[in-house]
């Protein structure tokens, strides 16, 4: 399992900084109320996704839901990955952001430059914007790496397929293969809503393959569904093992005593720390390049979901916490110096691995130089995680509030663990804040703005909107 260490988030390590170790015992007010919360998302967990059910992620590692996701997708990664040698993934946000992550974490940094990589799938390319130079560099790059296009295959996720940026990409990958003559049903696959909306329309017209975004399973929880297991799958991540690491952590993540629940744990603390010792801003620096993009997956699963004007009561709050990312050691030598002498305002997750395995490199001997003679003999992954202790012990001496999740190992049975405990962390959050964590009302109004200004029917008066508002205010320097 993965183990957590929170000691220095206490009172006891880092003064007033931190929270008093007894508010942990199971008799205090603050243990009970949480041990309530338990009980409270057993409840809501139950709930059908029709009578507002969003914690229906829950389940996707377990039981008959699992079985249909895993068997829908093996099934299309048998008749797809034979004849493949790239394959573009194109999303955003939760329909993107998960796919990276696990790329990242669980294939190697070189993966798509390796020719013995290929024994094990097809290159991927996560596309999650629609810069042109970007998206057109990657088109670019299949035609030269595969003329004609052939053998590479496009996952399209989107569950409506209304989204402007995948929407885009889409036409734009659906015509190229149309010039190309090539037929959409035999490089498309799709994961998109199961019964209804645009993109399952075009589907059924066209004849794509299709696998499922769940009901009652919004996108920054979507990773371990057909969302992010396609496209592991395809790369030759271990689904199974994934999903086994997942399911592992939901009987700890369900326990009434907050020591023992690693989720309301860490929910308790950073919420106790961020709204009562003045630490709204939430560090991520994962001590692994691998682990790395698993950061980006964490801050938009933190920030769009404790992100809220409104509490559940109507009253303004503006809650939430900001997330940032770093990179040990990478970071001590360009953010540490504020994180140890600037405003004591953040909470530092540091993530690092015990055992690196077979991708362990020893320092060679015999240079003959005293200044760096004991580095002589020692592993990287050793020096990496002194890195990380030295970091850890510099913090505390500046009360700064940390802890440290450790992995064993890096797999997928770990990783597994990791999302899930967060997405359960996140949800005991957005409880102790009294908030809806699976709405994202403030994206909305982008959106809107983004159909008036490209000219969609029916949104005329936000395109008037965003010009009344911006343009006859603008000042601008021209050089």
């Amino acid at each position: 399992m993965l183990t957590i260490n929170y000691a220095n988030c206490l009172s006891d390590r880092v003064a007033q900084h931190g929270v008093e170790p007894e508010r942990l015992d199971k008799g205090a007010e603050s243990a009970a109320a949480v041990a309530a919360l338990t009980g409270k998302l057993a409840v809501s967990r139950a709930k059908p996704a029709d009578q507002g059910g969003w914690e229906r992620w829950r389940d996707l590692p377990l039981g008959a839901m699992r079985k249909s996701h895993v068997d829908a997708v093996k099934s299309l990664v048998t008749r797809f990955k034979p004849g493949a040698d790239n394959l573009v993934v194109m999303g955003i946000g939760g329909s993107a952001l998960g796919n990276i992550a696990l790329q990242g974490a669980l294939n190697s940094p070189t993966f798509n430059l390796s020719p013995a990589a290929r024994k094990v799938g097809p290159r991927i390319f996560v596309v999650d914007n629609v810069d042109p130079v970007y998206f057109g560099s990657v088109l670019r790059t299949c035609e030269e790496l595969d003329p004609g296009l052939k053998r590479t295959i496009f996952n399209v996720v989107s569950k409506s397929g209304e989204t402007a940026e995948t929407a885009s990409q889409f036409m734009i990958v659906r015509d190229l293969l149309k010039k190309r003559g090539l037929r959409g049903p035999e490089h498309i696959v799709a994961v998109t809503d199961p019964a209804k909306g645009t993109m399952r329309k075009i589907c059924d017209n066209e004849g794509y393959a299709t696998l499922p975004v769940p009901e009652g399973v919004g996108g920054r929880f979507s990773v371990l569904s057909p969302v992010g297991l396609f496209s592991a799958a395809m790369a030759g991540i271990d689904i199974d093992a994934l999903l086994d690491g997942a399911a592992s952590m939901d009987e700890p993540c369900s326990r009434e005593d907050i020591t023992a629940n690693p989720a309301a744990m860490l929910a308790f603390l950073l919420v106790e720390l961020g709204t009562r010792t003045g630490k709204p801003n939430h560090v991520m620096m994962p001590y692994s390049n691998q682990l790395y993009l698993l950061a980006d997956w964490f801050r938009q699963l933190w920030a769009e979901s404790l992100g809220k004007k409104a509490d559940l009561r109507g009253d303004t709050v503006y809650a939430g916490f900001t997330p940032i990312k770093a990179l040990g050691t990478t970071d001590q030598h360009s953010q540490v110096q504020l994180y140890r002498e600037g405003p004591n305002d953040k909470v530092f997750g540091l993530v690092d691995i015990a055992e690196f395995g077979g991708e362990e490199m020893t320092i060679p001997t015999g240079l003959g130089v005293d200044a760096i003679q004991y580095l002589e003999g020692k592993t990287m992954g050793a020096l990496l995680n002194a890195e990380k202790r030295a970091t850890e012990y510099a913090l505390v001496e500046s009360h700064r509030p940390n802890f440290t999740i450790t992995f064993p190992k890096l797999d997928a049975y770990h990783v597994g663990q990791f999302i899930y405990l967060w997405e359960v962390v996140t949800s005991y959050a957005g409880l102790m804040l009294n908030i809806d964590a699976y709405d994202q009302p403030a994206v909305e109004l982008g959106k809107q703005a983004t159909f008036g200004l490209m000219g969609r029917a029916g949104y005329e008066k936000h395109l008037k909107a965003v010009n009344e508002t911006l343009a006859a205010t603008d000042r601008v320097w021209k050089g």
